[in-house]
């Protein structure tokens, strides 16, 4: 029988993807707004999602969870909004941090994120080279794992800890921290 053209799930399957939705939607888009900025998140955690839902057929389960996978997704938006970034950080840059509201742990949060980030911390991570920014984000914003992050870019393990660690040193020493954990 021919279809329509509109790809259904099976019952079960949207049942799964319900619960995929429900688990993560919050990690993906808190890891959008920390990159782009709350603007933007909402459109773009929805997109991970659609995307996710319509490449659900090249998930593969032996190669991982689904955390990483969607979290690939999401890295994949990032990158097509990458000069939005660019531009955000430089601005950030300029004119320094944005009035922050909350309580000391959103404060503390909210100091990582694009929407509150210090001057030094966004010409650092604009220094960065993509692949960097991109380690290191996942692993501050989403709290992936080095295996998860290799998981969600399709790098090898050994390249996501190098990254890391070549992205953590560069910022530490943007951010003239290496002289006073010694």
């Amino acid at each position: 029988m021919r279809g329509t053209g509109t790809v259904r799930p099976e019952p079960r399957q949207a049942d799964d993807f319900a619960v995929h939705y429900d688990e993560h939607f919050t990690d993906i888009h808190r890891y959008i707004a920390g990159r782009l900025g709350r603007d933007v998140a909402d459109d773009i955690a929805a997109d991970t999602f659609v995307i996710a839902l319509r490449q659900r057929h090249r998930f593969d389960p032996e190669r991982g969870s689904v955390r990483p996978w969607l979290f690939g997704i999401a890295t994949k938006l990032v990158a097509q909004h990458r000069r939005q970034e660019s531009r955000r950080y430089r601005a950030l840059a300029k004119v320094g941090p944005a009035a922050v509201d909350g309580g000391h742990e959103e404060q503390v949060v909210d100091w990582v994120r694009a929407e509150g980030m210090q001057p030094r911390l966004a010409k650092a991570l604009r220094s960065l080279n993509r692949d960097q920014r991109d380690v290191l984000l996942l692993s501050a914003l989403s709290e992936l794992s080095n295996q998860e992050i290799s998981e969600a870019l399709g790098v090898p393990y050994g390249t996501v800890t190098s990254r890391l660690s070549r992205a953590r040193a560069k910022v530490k020493a943007a951010l003239g921290e290496d002289s006073h954990e010694r």
